[in-house]
């Protein structure tokens, strides 16, 4: 008699495969859902800010200590030029409409993006044009070296006669012409798609910085990509539109920053957003000034295109009175977000779960580097430090401060809503810690670079000229910076392998916009059941409706003339939650 073991089955067996190798690039390379392209926009930026964050090691390595280590000039030119075309043109802003594909239509309770297929062609636009832009380096004569910001005459046929530029220059039109499709496609999205019940005071505050972003783009990007045509023109036509005999070389700069100030502002406000979503959540209350935030990035849009030519001071055609007075005046809305945010933090019940660290990282950063713009913004203080590392630092700031913090807190708030995983809050929280303390040790010694007279963009310094001591502590930083990205890339990983799986609709429990009113990860076509939409807050408002006329009542208690409950609304919020957990269980004993 032959006895028969039963078969062993696997403790965590793997699904079985359904459908035939290679089907998943397939779909891919065909998909136009928007969770896929948002996910899809995703990966790819963070690969090009990995990209770009490798040459700017390279660059700190080589200016660690006086003296070419390893590095030629002319490759030191090249570096510094794609580390700013990367991180700024092909990261900062695909990485945000990474989140806003993913994201916005999940917010305002529609089924996709108004043009999926569009959708689709302004990703692949993307894709190929930052290639394109890469395929520099392995041309002859290298990839582009005349600065993300490509002065001219520098641009001319003349001075960089390298195929790389010519590469640059497309890449940046192709790319630049997949942002502007990706912008069209979500200001008709949230025109024309919104749920019933959602006004437009009723969006969430991200979805409304991305609607403005979108104007902007429509605004700014085009500019550009004329300037880029007239500079092709130029170099392969034998055109003059840049020629410096005739006032080209002021000409582009107008052009350029009439597109790269509001660009700044297209990189800032959807990463703005993102931390007012996280805010309210992490602090237990709704947002503080929700129509001042509002008000506050409608004028921030409005001012970024009259303050192009503060970049221009140091050139002696501009208005300098005009431009500084309204370079001071844009920081009002945005010292405006500031107070709105520590304001919603205030008397609330804050927990420090990484969203959180990583939106009151942002927070600091940015204000540091708000204040050295306000500096810069007077003419007097910019022609001392223009060109130095004082503007290197402030820039990054402003920049890293507010992309790659906010970007950071918003994977880690949205990651079980994109997977239905949770990351490691441990991992997440050496991750913080390194990025922080990395950061501020490359960036904050640069300030005094910049003021003792370190100009920025050379390969080389003299022993003799004292700045090799704050060079060292930077370049040290910008290790400590490099290594952060490790513990990321593994807790991604790991987490979306094995991570504790989300179980319920809002993982957090305080979640107030609707990508919290359904599954992690949502369905096709993202909601099955879509609830009643009366405030900014649905979400909190469905899971827990016995709150509803409570926060009316004392929101409006001080106009009624009866006694206010002197409580914060974290306090109030909380006791109702408690309130309904004790009915609930009363009723279960029932």
């Amino acid at each position: 008699m032959t006895a028969l073991i039963p078969r062993p089955e696997a403790a965590r067996p793997y699904p079985m495969r359904h459908e035939p190798k290679g089907s998943t690039l397939f779909q891919l390379v065909t998909t136009t859902d928007h969770k896929t392209i948002g996910k899809m926009y995703l990966v790819t930026s963070f690969g090009l800010f990995l990209i770009g964050g490798l040459m700017a090691l390279l660059m700190r390595t080589e200016l660690a200590v006086p003296g070419l280590q390893f590095l030629s000039n002319e490759q030191y030119n090249q570096l510094f030029t794609m580390h700013g075309t990367i991180m700024l043109l092909l990261y900062a802003v695909p990485v945000a409409y990474g989140f806003a594909n993913y994201i916005l239509p999940l917010q305002i309770g529609a089924p996709d993006v108004a043009f999926p297929r569009l959708n689709a062609f302004a990703y692949w636009l993307y894709v190929f044009g930052s290639l394109i832009v890469l395929a520099g380096f392995i041309t002859p004569g290298g990839a582009a070296d005349f600065g993300w910001t490509a002065y001219t005459p520098l641009t001319s046929a003349l001075h960089s006669p390298g195929v790389g530029a010519d590469l640059w220059v497309l890449g940046l039109i192709l790319s630049g012409l997949g942002t502007i499709l990706g912008a069209v496609n979500f200001i008709t999205t949230v025109v024309c798609l919104r749920a019933p019940g959602m006004t437009m005071f009723r969006m969430p505050v991200f979805t409304w910085n991305m609607l403005v972003t979108s104007v902007l783009v429509l605004l700014a990007f085009p500019t550009f990509a004329a300037a880029l045509a007239g500079l092709a023109f130029d170099r392969h036509f034998g055109g003059h539109v840049f020629d410096p005999a005739t006032g080209g070389a002021v000409l582009w700069q107008h052009l350029f920053w009439f597109f790269g100030h509001p660009e700044v502002y297209i990189v800032a406000l959807p990463f703005f957003g993102i931390v007012s979503e996280i805010f309210p959540v992490f602090s237990r209350k709704p947002i503080f000034g929700y129509k001042g935030l509002i008000f506050a990035t409608l004028g921030i849009a409005a001012l970024s295109i009259t303050v192009w030519a503060h970049h221009m001071y140091a050139t002696g055609a501009v208005l300098l009175p005009f431009f500084s007075f309204m370079s001071f005046l844009i920081a009002v809305p945005t010292g405006v977000k500031l107070f709105n945010w520590i304001g919603t933090m205030w008397r609330g019940q804050v927990t420090l779960e990484t969203p959180m660290l990583f939106s009151i990282g942002f927070l600091i950063t940015f204000l540091f580097g708000g204040l050295t713009g306000v500096l810069l913004a007077s003419p007097p203080i910019d022609f001392h430090v223009t060109d130095t590392y004082f503007v290197v630092a402030h820039f990054h700031y402003v920049l890293f401060g507010t992309i790659v913090f906010a970007t950071y807190a918003g994977v880690y708030f949205w990651f079980p809503k994109i997977t239905g995983r949770m990351l490691d809050e441990r991992l997440g929280k050496w991750h913080f810690w390194t990025t922080f303390v990395g950061f501020h040790m490359t960036f904050l010694v640069q300030h005094w670079l910049g003021n003792e007279g370190m100009p920025r963009r050379y390969a080389d310094y003299l022993p003799s000229d004292g700045f090799t001591t704050l060079n060292l502590i930077s370049s040290i930083g910008e290790f400590i910076l490099g290594l952060s990205t490790l513990p990321f890339v593994w807790n991604v990983f790991k987490s979306y392998r094995y991570g504790e799986v989300a179980t319920v609709d809002d993982p957090w429990g305080y979640g107030n916009s609707l990508e919290w009113a359904t599954t992690c990860p949502p369905p096709r076509h993202n909601f099955t059941e879509i609830p009643r939409i009366r405030s900014e807050r649905p979400a909190f408002e469905l899971h827990y409706p016995h709150m509803v006329e409570r926060m009316r009542t004392e929101a409006h208690v001080g106009l009624t003339g009866h006694t206010a409950d002197v409580r914060a609304p974290s306090e109030i919020i909380a006791d109702g939650v408690e309130e309904g957990t004790a009915s609930g269980t009363s009723e279960e004993r029932r």
